[in-house]
């Protein structure tokens, strides 16, 4: 069957945003939070980077307004030094 070289329509992510926007880590039951910053973030989730290579558990808050009291709860699923994606957990 021919279709004239038409492809099927294939239903796309939203498109992501790039920036390089400051977010935080919350860790140690939100005591302590671990400045960092999005580089790519789409509904699904978010690709981070921080300033130095450092350990962090596989699931962590993640605060993407500083003044806003929302944490977005975060599961890495991948990981290459100090950059991290994570994919979000509703």
């Amino acid at each position: 069957m021919n279709f004239e070289g038409r492809r099927p329509k294939v239903q796309r992510e939203p498109r992501r945003q790039l920036d390089r926007r400051p977010a935080w880590i919350a860790v140690d039951d939100q005591m302590t939070e671990i400045e960092c910053f999005v580089v790519d973030v789409s509904p699904g989730g978010a690709k981070i980077v921080t300033d130095a290579a450092i350990d962090i558990s596989d699931r962590f808050l993640l605060a993407l307004v500083p003044a806003h009291p929302k944490r977005q709860p975060c599961e890495v699923v991948w990981r290459d030094g100090n950059t991290f994606g994570v994919k979000f957990l509703f």
